[in-house]
């Protein structure tokens, strides 16, 4: 008949004190016991107890240690490598705790994993939409003017326009990507520098001035700086940062509206630079999404204004590769502030 794994552990350990105390007799007997009976009661009494805890802890460590490992090497996601017999213990709230805290740990590496699996179909769903859009455009344009629209001239010419506003976008989206799987793969190769951030915002208003003034928007600061400001940072990166930043604020800004850069002190060692525009904001359920690659608030204004839908992932990752911060604020129906925070040069 076989034995419970308990009555095995019970039989041996029972077995171990058994014969260690009947030594212990034998010698105490030998040594005391006819010259002196009380005190070889004592010591007798006092080795059994220590023998008897060293040989219950041992073995029971032992036979939490080996059922556990057994789990272990039965349960395929889990790994013998992280199990430490040392760590076994008898103190069962101390086991408990350890096996939760694994669990918890597996319970947060799948989620982790699933979100990631989400994201990446997400991801491929949203390129292929992106790219497709503009190709289909593309492909249309094509197909007409080859069926006899080429020899009308205002259609020739309208058409290949617009074929061309097409393929532009595909370059801007296809650029985006390749910008977006260097970041992540390869990191910024970061060219660190001081600049006057000043300068770099000045030409970003100066390059997109004729752009804002189609939707009658005003580029600003938000008052007269007497001196330059100087930071440290890459300032090719932070120039595309503050013309990704000033762009989405011109596609999505009201009409007759403005846009305002305010530079002002964060701390004693970083300023922070705020890009503000006083369009139609941005609803609170959209907030923690929107550095993701193709996330759209309005998807049908934001294809209307163009772009890759890339723009803001874009400076997330150039701010964080300077181990900078990106901040957001916005209400809805009133503006939005975007702004990110450069290390203030010595």
């Amino acid at each position: 008949m076989k034995f419970k794994k308990t009555y095995s552990f019970a039989l041996w350990s029972s077995l171990y004190i058994t014969l260690s105390s009947a030594l212990l007799v034998a010698l105490l007997y030998f040594l005391f016991f006819e010259s002196r009976p009380l005190v070889a009661l004592f010591v007798f009494a006092g080795l059994v107890f220590i023998l008897s805890f060293f040989i219950t802890q041992y073995r029971a460590e032992r036979f939490i240690y080996k059922r556990i490992k057994k789990i272990y090497d039965e349960v395929s996601i889990l790994n013998t490598d992280d199990f430490d017999r040392f760590s076994t213990t008898t103190d069962i709230e101390s086991l408990s705790k350890s096996v939760q805290d694994y669990v918890e740990g597996k319970r947060i590496e799948i989620q982790n994993l699933t979100e990631r699996d989400s994201f990446r179909r997400d991801f491929l769903g949203n390129v292929s939409h992106e790219l497709k859009t503009p190709l289909f455009t593309v492909q249309g344009y094509i197909l007409t003017l080859i069926e006899g629209a080429v020899n009308d001239k205002l259609i020739r010419d309208k058409y290949l326009e617009r074929a061309n506003k097409g393929v532009e976008r595909l370059v801007s989206i296809v650029k985006d990507l390749d910008m977006i799987a260097k970041l992540e793969n390869e990191g910024v190769k970061m060219n660190i520098e001081v600049f006057n951030i000043l300068e770099v915002v000045q030409s970003v208003f100066d390059l997109f001035e004729m752009r804002a003034k189609k939707r009658n928007i005003t580029l600003q600061f938000d008052k007269i700086y007497e001196f330059p400001i100087f930071v440290y940072g890459d300032i090719e990166r932070i120039e595309q940062v503050v013309i990704n930043l000033v762009v989405n604020s011109i596609k999505y800004g009201s009409l007759n509206g403005n846009t305002t850069v305010a530079i002002d002190s964060y701390n004693e060692n970083k300023f922070i630079i705020k890009v503000i525009d006083n369009g139609e904001g941005i609803k609170q359920e959209h907030l923690s999404r929107l550095f993701e690659r193709f996330y759209r608030v309005d998807q049908s204004r934001s294809r209307e204004q163009g772009g890759s839908g890339l723009g803001l992932a874009i400076v997330k990752h150039i701010i964080e590769a300077h181990n900078e911060t990106i901040l957001l604020k916005s209400t809805f129906g009133e503006g939005s502030e975007f702004s990110f925070t450069l290390e203030k040069a010595k």
